[in-house]
């Protein structure tokens, strides 16, 4: 069958000192590990996740996912001050792919902002494309074509996707098809 893994990531920026974020990855609709916001750390909950992964794809995966996290929340922020965007606001991200029974994938990516799609990333050009054309979505747009936050992504997609993915359906498959 056809399955879709995301990571999931929600930050609320109270102030130009204080975000929280939340992350969570899923297989389909099974909770595969969230992020501990405290120590910026994944934890996983599932007990076959561990096994799925090879330590060394785990750790790298792990440390990719905390560049990430922090460098958005970090330019976001910076984005915000610059923009005079109010204070407190929510960003949140979505980024996966779809895997199918011939071993095709179509990753996705998508940003939003206060809960209305703000970019989302042409996975054929490489290249982020609008929902919202703003001030701030032109300044999310540049830094995320101009930092090594595009390259990681299609790193992950082009060189993991499907790789991952066919192991985590290996190793969770009595969990997927119990849905």
């Amino acid at each position: 069958g056809t399955f879709t893994a995301r990571l999931l990531q929600t930050t609320t920026f109270q102030n130009t000192s204080f975000a929280d974020t939340k992350g969570l990855g899923l297989l389909e609709d099974i909770e595969l590990g969230y992020l501990d916001k405290h120590t910026w750390s994944i934890h996983f909950c599932q007990p076959w996740m561990r096994s799925a992964l090879p330590r060394a794809d785990w750790h790298t995966t792990e440390n990719l996912i905390k560049i990430f996290v922090q460098q958005f929340n970090h330019l976001i922020n910076e984005g915000a001050m610059q923009m005079d965007v109010p204070y407190p606001f929510v960003a949140q991200c979505m980024a996966g792919c779809t895997l199918y029974p011939n071993r095709t994938s179509q990753p996705f990516a998508y940003v939003g902002y206060n809960g209305q799609d703000l970019l989302s990333f042409d996975t054929k050009n490489a290249t982020w494309t609008f929902y919202q054309d703003t001030n701030f979505s032109r300044y999310v747009q540049s830094f995320l074509l101009n930092t090594a936050l595009s390259e990681m992504l299609e790193m992950i997609f082009n060189e993991t996707c499907v790789d991952d993915m066919e192991l985590l359906l290996h190793y969770g498959r009595a969990a997927v098809e119990r849905q």
